[in-house]
């Protein structure tokens, strides 16, 4: 096909395969169209009538073809595999999921870009959005992460204010480096994601070619309501890939903005499916009350050598989206979307998480957002919700209400053995603004000296520059303070670069 690749041999392959199928073209009610490419006019050149309904329809449509993007992880990717399960983990959960070797659970996944709106390139520094949809016979389990083990702050309610400096200036419309790099020179709890950021995992090479994490720290239950808290890591079969050179990043950018989107796409559609293989860290409460960091501090990450990693399964994605607004941009995750057997924990940002997906989904989507089919379980829902914006499902005219005589649903007897064991939590009600001082800067230090190698800490000091020269010279001096305290090494680096950089705007 002339060297042409999947994505653009899309209308090719659909007209093969449906060229005995093709109707003819009607309105959203089936009434067949007269003509779809001219209006009904008062004589040739005269004005247009109201009653013209094929107009009106077409126009109307195409009004609300586009529903509002989401404030973050605007661009993404996304598709359709199945999970299967290679570690028996009953002694840890209750969830189906983990039930025995081999069982499967169909899944789906979205990669995205973090900052960036609709529009934007694919191969720009950011973080990305790694989730996983998994329809079990139990519900929906969300596991919405990244691709990076930790995140940029503590407390839910700084989210807004982060999202706040990465994203358009409102004034000027433009990204603001001054609003970037101020944020993060005054919230140092921000450190390690950052220098994850600048390094060469700041642009991985296409969506296959990552790693993903659910970051948070999360609870198992098991059968006997002993909790355990874990991490979930998934790794790619495909190899880390990344653009080391970020110029190289930004020709591809202006050449091809959708790269990401069209690898996952035409890979899948070759059948060169791509895979990743999930573990577990497990912890159990009486260690993680022996750590030498908070082990629900999404800053950190918990250590391979004392918690090593626990193969349970791997995950494949064997089908692209059949429509993308259908299946990709109106799938939604909730973190709170967590099946028996598996629970949430004490981290702060993961409990603003709790809240804030399902909030920005009923703003974004409609309050019935999980009937649509790609968020809907595969299991039957019964509750006692009713109406609304898209209502599918209203539950066959069953009571709206609880405590009823007539049948409604009834409370599950076997809820109370998968539900976590009670947790003793002692202290006063206040502000503990303490916790963003909390030992910043040990586990970056552990990343620089340990992690990189020499060629990558150059990398990664150059691509900081890069960034901090664009802010004023009050916010430049800040931000080297903060890199400081994680090495004297690169503060130094940083510091010699920066002096010698030829712009520099003054306070």
């Amino acid at each position: 096909m002339n060297g042409r690749d999947a994505a653009a041999r899309q209308l090719e392959e659909w007209q093969k395969k449906n060229e005995d199928k093709i109707g003819y073209a009607s309105n959203s009610a089936g009434v067949a169209i007269v003509n779809p490419k001219t209006s009904l006019t008062l004589g040739e050149y005269g004005l247009i009538p109201l009653r013209d309904w094929q107009m009106v329809e077409a126009l109307s449509h195409f009004h609300r073809e586009r529903i509002p993007e989401r404030i973050v992880h605007a661009k993404g990717a996304g598709a359709f595999g199945y999970f299967t399960c290679t570690k028996d983990l009953s002694q840890y959960t209750m969830s189906k999921v983990f039930e025995s070797v081999g069982k499967r659970t169909p899944i789906a996944s979205r990669f995205s870009s973090v900052a960036g709106n609709l529009g934007s390139a694919d191969t720009v520094r950011d973080p990305r959005g790694f989730s996983l949809k998994f329809y079990t016979e139990e519900g929906i389990w969300d596991l919405v992460g990244n691709n990076t083990p930790i995140f940029f702050m503590r407390d839910p309610i700084l989210f807004p204010m982060f999202i706040h400096s990465q994203k358009r200036n409102p004034v000027t419309n433009v990204r603001d480096w001054d609003a970037f790099w101020d944020w993060i020179s005054l919230n140092p709890m921000s450190v390690h994601q950052v220098m994850f950021l600048f390094s060469d995992r700041g642009i991985p090479r296409g969506h296959r070619h990552q790693h993903g994490f659910g970051s948070h720290t999360f609870s198992l239950i098991n059968k006997d309501r002993k909790l355990t808290w874990c991490k979930f890591i998934y790794k790619t079969d495909q190899g880390v890939e990344n653009f080391e050179d970020p110029e190289e990043a930004d020709r591809v950018a202006g050449k091809e903005p959708d790269f990401a989107v069209k690898d996952l796409y035409n890979a899948i559609a070759e059948k060169n499916y791509p895979s990743w293989t999930f573990y577990i860290q497990v912890m159990t409460p009486e260690q993680a009350k022996n750590q030498p960091f908070n082990p629900f501090d999404i800053t950190k990450v918990w250590p391979h050598k004392n918690f090593p990693l626990i193969k349970v399964g791997k995950f494949v994605l064997n089908r692209n989206p059949s429509n993308y607004f259908a299946e990709v941009e109106q799938l939604a995750f909730s973190p709170n979307n967590l099946t028996p057997g598996i629970g949430d924990s004490p981290d702060r940002l993961l409990q603003g998480r709790l809240y804030s997906y399902q909030d920005a989904h009923r703003y974004r989507l409609g309050v019935n957002f999980q009937q649509l089919p790609v968020n809907r379980p595969v299991n039957p829902t019964n509750n006692f919700q009713r109406d609304g914006t898209m209502c599918y499902f209203n539950q066959g005219g069953a009571p709206n209400y609880y405590p009823n005589s007539f049948g409604g649903p009834q409370p599950d007897p076997d809820a109370a053995t998968w539900t976590p064991p009670p947790q003793r939590f002692e202290g006063y009600e206040d502000y503990y603004p303490q916790i963003y001082d909390e030992n910043n800067y040990s586990q970056p230090r552990v990343f620089w000296e340990k992690v990189l190698d020499d060629r990558a800490k150059t990398r990664l000091v150059n691509n900081l520059v890069g960034a901090i020269k664009l802010a004023n010279k009050g916010i430049q001096e800040k931000t080297v303070d903060m890199f400081k305290n994680v090495s004297d090494d690169l503060g130094a680096r940083l510091k010699s670069k920066l002096l010698g950089s030829t712009r520099v705007v003054q306070l």
